[in-house]
């Protein structure tokens, strides 16, 4: 673990993911270096944009930023490599909610339909299901980045090119789909689309706010293996 994990790390066991105020003597004793080490520290930390910080007169306000918290994300998912069962499912908490209806559009073109009959071996409803993932569960989305995807390719239509993207067979809450990552997306990484023979709203009963589980058997693919 580098200096600046640990310093991260220490500072989130603080309330660090919040904001935090700290002076240099207190976060010098939490990291066992002297106050000097523990000053530059924090203002490494703030020049390179990992955490964001206020300065007043008895100490400082302290927030880990976006880019701290990846940094802190990537080292907890190095641990559950090592800790937890590789061959468990994989398992995702969402809470479903209404998009922008691009879905029904998209998954209706004849160049991404016919695909996903041949290569998920189903007939897709036109339209899909837009969930809101915990963070728990935005965690587990880059396990299946080392897991072989189903392939989706790009297309042209007269008018215009349609990009290309993976898909991964689940289960969502016993119904059979598959997760769709598009190699190119303007939503976040907290949300995610799932496509079905069904259309799972009316055969889940599902509506806005409830919770879903979605389920990735890894038998379902193979590790793709990082150079």
């Amino acid at each position: 673990m580098t200096g600046e994990t640990e310093a991260l790390k220490r500072l989130a066991l603080l309330g660090g993911c919040q904001t935090l105020k700290i002076s240099s003597v207190v976060f010098a004793k939490e990291t066992k270096t002297s106050m000097q080490t523990a000053a530059r520290r924090l203002k490494d930390l703030e020049d390179k944009g990992f955490i964001e910080r206020k300065i007043v007169g008895d100490g400082q306000y302290i927030k880990i930023s976006e880019g701290g918290l990846n940094i802190l994300r990537n080292e907890y998912y190095e641990y559950k490599k090592i800790f937890e069962d590789l061959k468990a499912p994989i398992v995702f908490l969402g809470e479903v909610f209404t998009g922008l209806g691009e879905g029904q559009y998209y998954i209706s073109l004849d160049g991404y339909r016919r695909q996903l009959i041949d290569k998920l071996g189903f007939d897709p409803f036109p339209g899909t299901l837009n969930l809101k993932i915990d963070e728990e569960s935005i965690l587990r989305v880059r396990e299946l980045s080392e897991i072989d995807a189903v392939k989706i390719d790009p297309f042209r239509s007269e008018k215009r090119t349609f990009g290309g993207g993976k898909c991964y067979k689940i289960k969502i809450n016993g119904t059979e789909g598959a997760i769709i990552v598009p190699d190119r997306t303007h939503y976040s990484k907290d949300l995610m689309e799932i496509v079905s023979p069904k259309n799972l709203r009316k055969r889940l009963n599902l509506k806005d706010g409830d919770i879903v589980e979605v389920v990735y058997d890894r038998r379902w693919g193979k590790r793709t293996e990082k150079g």
